[in-house]
C-alpha cells in the first residue's frame, strides 16, 4: 500500500548533526582507500556536511518494509495505444520551389527541406554543403561545434543522393542535415564528452540514436557541444554561447544542440537530459523540443550520467520537426515495450484534459489556459506530490560518481575544466562518501513518489506549466516533457520565453499532438536570432 507522505514530512525532523570536520570526512574516506588533498578536503566539507542534512530528511519520512527501491526502475504506467499518433499512408509534403540562394533554406522545416529533397530541386550534397559551411561560420560566435564532419557527410549525401536516382527515398529525414551532442559515440569523429580528460577518445562504433537516424537517411554532419561531462555550456574549449544574446551562454548541458538548431546551423540535433539539459537548453535558446519517457529512446553509445535518469531526444525549431524526428528515433526497445508512434501534420487533441496547478501560470503565461480552453480540450486542477524531491537528488550524482570514479581513483578529474565546489570533481568526491543505505532509501522513496505521480496523471493526459518547474520531479519519475517558445519579451539572456507540458508514461502521442495543436496558434518559433 502506498502511503502519503505529507504527514511524516511534517514529523519532528532529528537534531541537527551537520558539524563535521576535514578530519572526519579524511577519516571515513580512508575507510573506502581513498586519500584527499587538504585543498579537496575543504572543498567537501559543506557538500557532505549538505549530503547529511539530506539523509536526516528522508529519515524523517518513514516507509513501510514492502516498500521496494526503484533501483530496476520499472515506470509504472505502460504503453497505451490510445495515446499513439497515427496517419494513414505517407507523411504529406508541401509544394516548395528551390530559392535562389540555398542559405535561405536555413530555417526551413523538415517538411520543406524534404520536399525540395523528394523533388530532386535540391540535392542532398548541395544541402548538406550548405548546412556544413553555415555552421562553421556560426561556430565562431556560438563555440556550439566540437567537431565539423564534412568527409563522412559528404560521402553519406552523395550515396542519398544516388539512391534517390534509384526510386529510392527513406522518409521525411532522407538527406537532411543534423548534429549530434558529443556524447553520442561515433566512429568517423572523437567523441569527447566535453571534457579535456577525454578530448582524444576516438570510438569504434556508432550509438544506437545515430545507426537509426542513418537507417532514416539523416545527415550527421557535426559533434555539437556540451558542458564537461554533461553539467552546464563550458566545455574543454570555452563556453557555448547563446544565439540570441552572446554576452549569455547557452545554457547546458546540450548546449551545443540548442545553440546550433535556433541558430539554423542545423535543422535539428540530438541532446540529451538526466536532469534539464534538453529543457533549460531549449528554454534559453527558443528550441522546440522533447525529453521522452524514460528508456524509450535507445542510450546504447551515449555516455552514462545516471543509468536510472538518462534520456535522448530531439532538439528542433518545431514541435512538428520534434514529432518527425522522434518518429525515427524509435527502435528495438520502443518494439520490446509495444510503443509505436507516427507523427502527424494535423493533430487530433479531441476529448483531452489539460491539468494545472492553480496559480503557477501568472502573466503572459496564464494567457496560455485560455488558448487552451479555445482549442477545445478539458482543464484540470491538480496538486502534484509532496515529496523532498531535492533531498533525493544524490541519486544522480552517485551514480554519476559510480560512472566516473576511473577520474577521481586516478586523480584525473584534475583534467576537467571547472573545479569549483559545484562542479562535477568536488561532487564525485563528496558523492563517494554517501552510504548505500542511503541511497536505497532514496530509491525507495522514489518508489512512492513514481505511484504517486502516476495517480496525478491517471486524471488528465498533458500537465502544462512553466519551464523549469517540475524537472526534478519528473526526470526522477521518468516523465515526457515538451519545451517550446511563448510569449512576448524577451527570457533569460535575450532569447523568447518558454512554456512547458508534461505528459503520460508512453504518452508521447498526445503530448505532441496537443503541442503541436498548440504551437499553430502563434508563430513565436517562426522568431530566430540574428547572427549575420
Amino acid at each position: 500500500m502506498i502511503l502519503a507522505l505529507t504527514l511524516s514530512l511534517l514529523l519532528p525532523q532529528e537534531p541537527d548533526r551537520t558539524e563535521l570536520s576535514k578530519e572526519q570526512i579524511q577519516a571515513a574516506s580512508a575507510v573506502a582507500g581513498l586519500e584527499f588533498t587538504d585543498a579537496e578536503l575543504e572543498m567537501m566539507l559543506q557538500r557532505v556536511s549538505r549530503n547529511l542534512q539530506s539523509y536526516q530528511r528522508l529519515r524523517a519520512a518513514k516507509m513501510p518494509n514492502s516498500v521496494v527501491p526503484a533501483l530496476s526502475l520499472q515506470l509504472a504506467g505502460k504503453p497505451d495505444p490510445a495515446s499513439f499518433s497515427r496517419r494513414d499512408g505517407q507523411m504529406e509534403l508541401p509544394e516548395m520551389s528551390r530559392p535562389e540562394d540555398l542559405e535561405e533554406l536555413a530555417f526551413a522545416d523538415i517538411r520543406e527541406l524534404a520536399s525540395l529533397i523528394k523533388s530532386r530541386q535540391v540535392s542532398c550534397l548541395e544541402l548538406t554543403d550548405m548546412f556544413l559551411t553555415r555552421l562553421e561560420r556560426l561556430d565562431e560566435k556560438l563555440l556550439c561545434v566540437v567537431s565539423m564532419m564534412p568527409e563522412s557527410a559528404r560521402k553519406r549525401a552523395k550515396e542519398l543522393d544516388a539512391m534517390l536516382a534509384n526510386g529510392t527515398w527513406l522518409g521525411p529525414l532522407h538527406g537532411i542535415p543534423y548534429g549530434a551532442k558529443d556524447l553520442l559515440a561515433t566512429k568517423d569523429a572523437k567523441t569527447t564528452w566535453g571534457a579535456g580528460a577525454y578530448k582524444d577518445q576516438q570510438l569504434d562504433s556508432d550509438a544506437a540514436v545515430v545507426e537509426q537516424l542513418r537507417a532514416h537517411g539523416a545527415v550527421l554532419i557535426a559533434k555539437l557541444s556540451l558542458g564537461a561531462l554533461a553539467q552546464g555550456d563550458q566545455w574543454f574549449k570555452g563556453r557555448t554561447n547563446n544565439p540570441w544574446n552572446l554576452n549569455f551562454g547557452s545554457s547546458g548541458s546540450s548546449a551545443g544542440p540548442a545553440a546550433a538548431t535556433a541558430a539554423g546551423g542545423v535543422p535539428f540535433a540530438i541532446g540529451s537530459e538526466t536532469r534539464g539539459s534538453i529543457i533549460s537548453p531549449s528554454t534559453r535558446c527558443g528550441c522546440s523540443s522533447l525529453r521522452p519517457t524514460w528508456g524509450l529512446v535507445d542510450t546504447r553509445g551515449a555516455m552514462t550520467l545516471s543509468w536510472s535518469m538518462d534520456k535522448l531526444g530531439p532538439m528542433c525549431r518545431s514541435m512538428e520537426d520534434t514529432a518527425i524526428v522522434f518518429e525515427a528515433l524509435m527502435g528495438e526497445q520502443a518494439s520490446e515495450l509495444g510503443y509505436e508512434f507516427q507523427a502527424q501534420v494535423e493533430p487530433d487533441i479531441t476529448g483531452m484534459v489539460v491539468g494545472y496547478i492553480d496559480g503557477a501560470l501568472r502573466g503572459q503565461q496564464a494567457e496560455v489556459l485560455k488558448q487552451l480552453e479555445e482549442l477545445g480540450v478539458e482543464l484540470l486542477a491538480i496538486e502534484l506530490p509532496d515529496y523532498p524531491v531535492n533531498a533525493m537528488s544524490f541519486i544522480l550524482t552517485c551514480e554519476a560518481a559510480a560512472a566516473f570514479d576511473e577520474l577521481t581513483l586516478s586523480d584525473r578529474d584534475d583534467l576537467l575544466s571547472r573545479q569549483g565546489a559545484g562542479a562535477w570533481p568536488n561532487s564525485f568526491r563528496v558523492h563517494r562518501m554517501v552510504p548505500a543505505v542511503e541511497y536505497i532509501q532514496a530509491n525507495r522513496m522514489r518508489s512512492l513518489l513514481m505511484a504517486d505521480m502516476e495517480k496525478v496523471m491517471s486524471r488528465i493526459d498533458v500537465y502544462v506549466h512553466p519551464t523549469g518547474t517540475s524537472l526534478g520531479l519528473t526526470n526522477l519519475t521518468g516523465h515526457p516533457a515538451v519545451v517550446m517558445p511563448f510569449g512576448e519579451g524577451s527570457g533569460r539572456g535575450g532569447g523568447p520565453q518558454a512554456i512547458s507540458f508534461t505528459g503520460q508514461l508512453y504518452g508521447e502521442g498526445k503530448l505532441l499532438a496537443l503541442a503541436q495543436a498548440y504551437q499553430q496558434l502563434t508563430d513565436y518559433h517562426k522568431r530566430h536570432p540574428k547572427l549575420d
